[in-house]
C-alpha cells in the first residue's frame, strides 16, 4: 500500500499570513490540501465538545439545539435505527454548513443549496446512506471515503461513526467552502482533498466504506477496486429504467453483491476537477 499523507497539519497561529497558494492542478490529479494551505494535502484538525460549538459564522443567535433534537427525533421516527448514526446527527450543527439566510431551514427534511450548482442533502438521505454503510457494524468503521464533500457537512457527520474520512471534491469552491466550514471543528480524522472523485483515493485505501453525493451512469471500478472485503458501497446511480435509485454494494471474498433500493435524486457524477 501506498504511503498515505501524514495528517493532521499544524495550524497556524490566529493571524498569521496565508502562504500563497499552489496552481490549481492538472484534470484528474488529485492534491490533499493541508490546513496549513501550504502544498498539496489537507487535513481539517481535532474535535471536542467546546470546538464543536465554535462559532462558524455571525448573525446565529437562534438556539438551534431544540430543533437540531426535533430532527433526530424525527429520523428516527422514519425508521432509523444506528444509535451511533442517530448520536451524530445530533452532534453535528447542519445550520452552520448554510448559509445565514438558510439557517432556520437548516432542520428541516429538505435540501439546500450551497452553491455552484449543488446542494446539501436531507437530513433522512444522509443518515439512510451512512446507516446502509455501517451495516452490521457495532463500533465505529475503519476508513471510509466520501465521494463530493460539498459543503462538509456529511463529512462532519461521518467523522463521528468512523475512524477516518477521506473526503474528495472535483470544485474547487466548494473544496474551500468545504475547510472554512470544518476548520473551527477541529476535525482530526477528516481528510479533504481536491481532485477527480471519479478516481477514489487509492492512497487511503482499502476502505471500509464507500459513500458517494452524486450519481453517474454505473460505479466507477475505481471505487470497487479501492474498496475492502467486507466493506460497503452506497451511491446513487442510473437504473435501466433511466431513474437514480440508492445501490450497496457489499465486496466479498468471493466479489461483489449488489442492492438495488429506493429512488433518489442527487447530483450527476462529473470527472475531472474544475
Amino acid at each position: 500500500m501506498s504511503q498515505r499523507p501524514g495528517f493532521p497539519a499544524k495550524l497556524p497561529a490566529p493571524g498569521a499570513p496565508r502562504p500563497t497558494r499552489n496552481p490549481a492542478p492538472a484534470v484528474g490529479v488529485q492534491r490533499p490540501v493541508a490546513m496549513t494551505m501550504s502544498s498539496t494535502s489537507k487535513a481539517v484538525a481535532g474535535t471536542s465538545p467546546a470546538h464543536r460549538s465554535a462559532p462558524l459564522r455571525s448573525g446565529l443567535g437562534m438556539d438551534y439545539g431544540p430543533l437540531r433534537a426535533r430532527m433526530v427525533s424525527n429520523l428516527a421516527a422514519q425508521g432509523l435505527q444506528d444509535p451511533m448514526v442517530l448520536q451524530a446527527m445530533g452532534l453535528v450543527e447542519r445550520h452552520r454548513f448554510v448559509e445565514t439566510a438558510l439557517a432556520v431551514q437548516a432542520y428541516e427534511d429538505t435540501s439546500l443549496p450551497i452553491g455552484l450548482g449543488q446542494t446539501i442533502s436531507k437530513p433522512n438521505v444522509v443518515a439512510r446512506m451512512i446507516e446502509l454503510m455501517r451495516e452490521g457494524v457495532s463500533g465505529k468503521l475503519g476508513r471510509i471515503l466520501e465521494i463530493g464533500t460539498g459543503c462538509g457537512y456529511q463529512a462532519a457527520v461521518l467523522s463521528h461513526v468512523a475512524t477516518e474520512v477521506y473526503s474528495i471534491e472535483r470544485l474547487r469552491g466548494l473544496h474551500e467552502k468545504a475547510r472554512e466550514n470544518l476548520r473551527p471543528l477541529r476535525l482530526h480524522n477528516v481528510h479533504l482533498i481536491f481532485g477527480d472523485g471519479m478516481l477514489g483515493y487509492p492512497k487511503g485505501g482499502p476502505y471500509a466504506g464507500i459513500i458517494s453525493a452524486a450519481g453517474g451512469e454505473s460505479v466507477p471500478q475505481a471505487w470497487l477496486d479501492q474498496l475492502a472485503v467486507g466493506g460497503r458501497l452506497v451511491a446513487p446511480t442510473i437504473t435501466p429504467a433511466g431513474h437514480q435509485a440508492l445501490v450497496v454494494i457489499l465486496r466479498t471474498a468471493e466479489g461483489f453483491d449488489r442492492q438495488v433500493l429506493e429512488a433518489v435524486h442527487f447530483v450527476p457524477l462529473k470527472s475531472g476537477v474544475a
